[in-house]
């Protein structure tokens, strides 16, 4: 029976993850933990959690102890514009809080620990066009530095400590669960709202930029697919690609003005999260997730923008 803990839990991708997790292995058998963030109402309320910061190894190896975990998803992250407005405590969660994370899953012997990578892990001296797996890494933000930091980290654990560390470089993340954050490819999802809420929407990135993205569900199952894959066939582990597929803002509001053909979109272009998203790839190569364990995803541009019309109306106007 996996007993597992989630940090970060109240952020977007954690708060879509535990109830999946808790779906598939119990509720009970599933630890919510978070921090400066309050963990959502059907998170909180469907299972055990906890007040974890994981830049403090004490209140880390608490956790682990009390629920008497053997896999942890660790999710705990300040994203790509905020780690560049707060470097203290960039270092302090995305380094630190790592490092934290890495040794007390080696003192308490865990079973399996994943440690989600990013495309911000890339630079733009990486091959922008069907990125490969293994390439040159020299990510230009604080955020980008620490992926790779991740990667490296994960990878050793597992080589040097036996750690079974693993790890994808998920793409940006469209959900209809969770308000848009500081994340670069947030326009993504905050595009959805202006057009049910007001039918236009000013985009901070230029019309042309393309960048990987993928649907929250394929997120999800790209992150407990790894988890679950057999050990034996994986020859790489902290550090995949997991693509599904990638866009434009010109291309996502065309898409959304076929269903709602009064929207229309603005750009005011922020150019410190250009310059992010300029360093990051256009599309990526994940043959070696297809490979390795059967990587695949469910949702392309068209799908994704289906489903989140349906869910956000819903949630947006439930009347």
């Amino acid at each position: 029976m996996k007993r597992i803990l989630v940090t970060g839990a109240a952020g977007q991708i954690g708060s879509d993850l535990v109830p999946a997790l808790r779906a598939k292995y119990g509720n009970e058998n599933v630890v919510a933990a978070a921090h400066a963030t309050p963990l959502p109402a059907h998170v909180r309320g469907s299972g055990p959690h906890a007040t974890v910061d994981v830049g403090e190894p004490a209140a880390l190896r608490r956790a682990l102890r009390e629920h008497r975990v053997d896999t942890l998803y660790h999710l705990g992250s300040i994203l790509s514009v905020l780690a560049e407005k707060q470097r203290h405590l960039s270092w302090r969660v995305n380094f630190e809080g790592l490092h934290n994370v890495l040794e007390a899953s080696v003192e308490h012997d865990l079973k399996c620990v994943v440690v989600p990578s990013s495309i911000a892990a890339f630079g733009p001296e990486t091959p922008a066009d069907d990125t490969p797996n293994d390439t040159i890494q020299r990510p230009t933000t604080s955020y980008g530095i620490s992926k790779v930091f991740g990667e490296l980290m994960g990878n050793y654990y597992h080589r040097a400590l036996g750690l079974d560390v693993r790890g994808v470089r998920l793409p940006g993340i469209v959900s209809w669960a969770t308000e848009p954050t500081a994340g670069t490819t947030d326009y993504a999802v905050a595009i959805f709202y202006g057009a049910i809420l007001n039918e236009r929407y000013a985009c901070y990135l230029e019309p042309d930029t393309r960048l990987p993205m993928m649907y929250m569900p394929d997120a999800i199952g790209a992150l407990m697919q790894v988890a679950e894959a057999e050990g034996s066939a994986l020859r790489h582990r902290a550090d995949f690609n997991v693509g599904a597929m990638s866009f434009t803002p010109a291309e996502l509001a065309d898409s959304l003005r076929k269903r709602i053909p009064a929207f229309r979109m603005e750009y005011e272009v922020d150019p410190v999260r250009q310059a992010i998203a300029d360093s990051w790839p256009n599309s990526l190569d994940d043959s070696a997730a297809r490979e390795e364990w059967g990587w695949k995803p469910r949702y392309d541009m068209e799908a994704m923008v289906d489903d989140m019309l349906v869910h956000l109306k819903r949630k947006l106007r439930p009347d």
